[in-house]
C-alpha cells in the first residue's frame, strides 16, 4: 500500500491547465508542458491516496485491467522504472488513454463511494510521460520469428494494439492505412490542444524499430482487394472502425455550409501541423452551430473557437445531466453527469433538450437553424409546445456518432457476416465468418472508447496468435460480448 491514510488526509487535485486566454491562441496542448510535466509537483501525493483495496473495483472499471493499485504504489515510492513496467504490462499506448479516455476506472475507485476518487488517469500519464522524457520506452523486437504473415486493416487504437502484440510474437506484420499518415483517429480526429501527435509519431517510430511495416496510402478494397489479402497474408485483422456516420436528413440539408465532424476536424488537425488544406472548412468570423454534445463535439468547439468563430453554440436532444450520480447508476458503473472539458471552459453555449426541425439558407448556403425544446414522453422525443426558435448559423457540424463500419468494398468483398447493428460478427476468439479473418475495435463492437478499442486490439491478437500457432501467451483482456457496465 502507498500511504496507509493517504485518501483521508490529501485531498484529490489535478494539473492546472493553461490560461485560457493563452491556450486559445495556439494548438498546443492545454496543460504546461504536456500533462505528464505539469502533473510532477503533485503526482506523488496523489498517488499516494490509493487504498490498494482488497477488491480493486478499479481493474474491472478499465476494460484494459490495468494494475492500478501497484503503480500507484511505485509512483508514491519514486520507483518510476517499475511503474512503467507495471504500466506497459496491460497497455501499449497509455499516453493516448491518459489523454483521450474518460476514466472509467476512477468512477469505479473504491475511494470513490464516499470521497474524490483517486487521479488514477493522471497518475498513468506521468508515468508514460516520464517514462518517454528519461528515455525508458525501448523498441522490444522479437527474438525470432514465426515464418507467419498478417495484414492489419487500419492503424486506429485497435489496429496498432493488434500490430505491436503481433510482431512481439515474432510474426511479419503489415499495417495498411487509407491516409497518408498511420495514426487513424489518433492523428486526424483528435486535435492537438488534447493530444499533440508527437505522441502518435514516437510510438510507430517504436512498432517500426520492433518490425511493424506500415503501408500508408492503400485504400484496401479499391488498390488491393480482399481477395489479394487473403492469398498474400496467413492471417488478416480488420480494425477499420466504425465509420458511418450519422446524418440529419431534415428540409435545408443540402446548403452549402453544413458538414460532418469528421470533415471538419482533420482538415484542422493537418493545419495544425504545418500541412496546406486547398479550400479548408474554417469556422473564422462565422455563428457556428454543433449538433451533438459528446467528445466529438468537444472537439470541434475547440477547433472552432481557435479559428475565431464569432459563436459557437452545441446542442443536444437530451436532458442535461446532473452534477450527482443518479440513482440508477450506483457505484461503480460510470455515470452520466455534467462534465466539463477543457474545450467548455473556452467558451460557446450548450443548448439540452433541444432538436433541430430545419435548416435555413440564403444564396445556397446555411444561415440558420430553425429547432424546439423536446421532452421525453412515452420512450419518444416530443416537441414542447411554443419552444420553437432560430439560430444563427453560417457553419453547422454534425458530431451525432456513428453506425458501424464501412461496407462496401472490403467488408463486401470479403462476404463477411454483420450483426443486427450492422457490426462485424466474429467468435470467441475474435474471427469474423470467414476462416483466417479476424476483427478488432469499434467495427465489431460499435463506436466506443480508445481503451476498449486498445483492450479489444491485444485480445484479437492473442486469437491471431493461437490460429497462426496453436496455442498463444498473449494476454486476453476482453471477450467480443463484453459490454461496459454502464447503463
Amino acid at each position: 500500500m502507498a500511504d496507509p491514510r493517504g485518501f483521508m488526509t490529501t485531498p484529490r487535485q489535478v494539473a492546472e491547465r493553461r490560461p485560457v486566454e493563452e491556450r486559445v491562441k495556439d494548438w498546443k496542448e492545454v496543460y504546461p508542458g504536456g500533462p505528464g510535466r505539469a502533473l510532477l509537483p503533485i503526482i506523488t501525493e496523489q498517488a499516494g491516496r490509493c487504498m490498494d483495496c482488497g477488491i480493486p473495483f478499479c481493474h474491472q472499471g478499465c476494460p484494459l485491467g490495468n494494475l492500478i493499485p501497484e503503480w500507484n504504489d511505485l509512483v508514491w515510492r519514486d520507483d518510476w522504472d517499475d511503474a512503467i513496467e507495471r504500466l506497459h504490462a496491460t497497455n501499449n499506448f497509455p499516453e493516448f488513454t491518459g489523454r483521450l479516455c474518460p476514466a472509467p476506472c476512477e468512477t469505479s475507485c473504491v475511494v470513490g463511494i464516499n470521497r474524490d476518487p483517486v487521479t488514477i488517469k493522471n497518475v498513468e500519464v506521468s508515468i508514460i510521460d516520464k517514462a518517454w522524457e528519461d528515455d525508458n520506452v525501448k523498441p522490444q523486437p522479437p527474438e525470432w520469428l514465426t515464418g507467419k504473415t498478417v495484414a492489419v486493416v487500419g492503424s486506429g487504437p485497435a489496429g496498432l494494439a493488434v500490430a505491436q502484440q503481433l510482431t512481439r510474437a515474432g510474426h511479419t506484420v503489415a499495417v495498411y492505412e487509407r491516409d497518408d499518415k498511420p495514426g487513424g483517429l489518433l492523428r486526424y480526429g483528435i486535435p492537438e490542444f488534447k493530444m499533440e501527435k508527437v505522441q502518435v509519431d514516437r510510438r510507430i517510430q517504436q512498432m517500426q524499430r520492433e518490425g511493424t511495416v506500415f503501408r500508408t496510402g492503400v485504400q484496401v478494397g479499391e488498390k488491393l482487394t480482399g481477395a489479394q489479402l487473403k492469398e498474400r497474408y496467413d492471417a488478416v485483422v480488420l480494425a477499420i472502425g466504425a465509420t458511418v456516420r450519422r446524418d440529419l436528413p431534415i428540409p435545408g440539408r443540402e446548403l452549402a455550409g453544413i458538414h460532418q465532424a469528421m470533415e471538419y476536424l482533420p482538415q484542422a488537425n493537418r493545419v495544425a501541423v504545418g500541412e496546406e488544406v486547398p479550400d479548408q472548412i474554417v469556422a473564422t468570423g462565422k455563428d457556428v452551430v454543433i449538433i451533438g454534445g459528446g467528445d466529438t463535439g468537444a472537439d470541434c468547439l475547440g477547433t472552432a473557437i481557435r479559428q475565431g468563430a464569432k459563436s459557437v453554440t452545441s446542442l443536444e436532444i437530451m436532458p442535461q445531466p446532473g452534477e450527482d450520480r443518479p440513482e440508477n447508476q450506483p457505484w461503480p458503473t460510470y455515470p452520466m453527469i455534467y462534465r466539463i472539458a477543457s474545450a467548455h471552459e473556452e467558451g460557446g453555449e450548450r443548448l439540452y433538450a433541444v432538436s433541430t426541425k430545419e435548416f435555413l439558407g440564403e444564396d445556397g448556403h446555411v444561415s440558420g437553424l430553425r429547432l424546439s425544446e423536446v421532452e421525453m414522453r412515452d420512450g419518444k422525443f416530443e416537441e414542447v409546445p411554443g419552444t420553437e426558435r432560430v439560430l444563427p448559423a453560417q457553419l453547422v457540424l454534425f458530431a451525432m456518432g456513428f453506425t458501424g463500419p464501412q461496407r462496401e468494398g472490403l467488408v463486401e468483398q470479403l462476404g463477411l457476416e454483420l450483426d443486427q447493428r450492422g457490426n462485424v460478427v466474429r467468435d470467441a476468439n475474435f474471427m469474423s465468418s470467414v476462416e483466417g479473418v479476424f476483427v478488432a475495435g469499434d467495427c465489431g463492437r460499435g463506436q466506443s472508447l480508445i481503451v476498449w478499442a486498445i483492450a479489444e486490439g491485444r485480445s484479437a491478437a492473442s486469437g491471431v496468435d493461437a490460429y497462426l500457432t496453436g496455442s498463444s501467451t498473449l494476454p486476453r483482456p476482453v471477450k467480443p460480448t463484453d459490454r461496459p457496465m454502464t447503463v
